[in-house]
């Protein structure tokens, strides 16, 4: 397996010496745009949950958010999505190092986050937000096996919504240490700013969350199990680390 490089989307490097101390931020990416980029794998039309809004996008691409880190003299973007009308689902090193997180919806929204905790023993937090998110989707009950075909939404570069479609290639012990377990490998394309993005089945659940791109193109992604494990094990999980700590 080639060595995997993290998702977060960098737009400027932390600043050296005493963080709360560093100077003037650089510009924010561009507003979330409002329309949605398809690029499919195969044929097949990506599948999804939920019938289509007024505004032609479904439950499936209204669920994932756009995730800014807003830290001491940094800048940096992943993606998420909803698990509940107030719970967000990302990575750790999305949230990790922040003094404010800003969170956009498909529709160019921006939405007030409230608390974020991370886990433990996985790539994964937990963003807890005051207004309402505007859709979310259920968890499949059990991982994905190798062949399945997979959706993954979420905001390379932190720029357009965009869907890609893949398969499951099959499991590896995870290249970054950062799931202490066993993760999914696919070949759904990701980018830079792809981390936290939902992995979906044929049925639109959640079978999974992007963390890592190989250098080979391959995508690396923390499995529902461990997603399930962390949910149901408050001890897992604890506030996520700010810029200052």
């Amino acid at each position: 397996m080639t060595r995997a490089r993290l998702l977060v989307g960098l737009t400027a490097a932390t600043c050296a010496g005493v963080l709360a101390a560093c100077g003037t931020l650089p510009p924010r990416p561009d507003p979330v745009p409002t329309s949605l980029d398809a690029v499919q794998r195969r044929d097949e039309a990506p599948s999804s949950a939920g019938a289509l809004s007024p505004d032609g996008f479904d439950a499936a691409q209204r669920m994932a958010v756009r995730i800014r880190n807003v830290g001491c003299g940094s800048l940096s973007t992943g993606s998420g999505f909803a698990i509940d009308d107030h719970t967000l689902v990302t990575n750790r090193h999305v949230v990790a190092d922040s003094a404010a997180l800003e969170i956009s919806t498909y529709d160019g929204r921006d939405v007030r986050a409230q608390t974020a905790s991370t886990a433990a023993l996985a790539d994964l937090a937990f963003v807890r937000t005051v207004d309402p998110l505007p859709a979310y989707g259920g968890l499949a009950p059990l991982d994905p096996v190798p062949g399945a075909s997979v959706t993954v939404v979420g905001y390379p570069r932190g720029s357009r919504l965009t869907m890609t479609t893949g398969s499951v290639i099959g499991a590896t012990t995870d290249p970054l240490h950062e799931n202490l377990g066993e993760v999914l490998v696919t070949d759904a394309q990701v980018d830079l700013g792809s981390s936290g993005s939902p992995v979906l089945d044929a049925e639109g659940r959640v079978v999974g969350v992007v963390y890592a791109k190989g250098q080979d193109g391959a995508s690396f992604v923390v499995p529902v199990s461990t997603l399930r494990a962390m949910l149901d094990d408050e001890t897992q999980v604890s506030a996520a680390p700010t810029c200052g700590d």
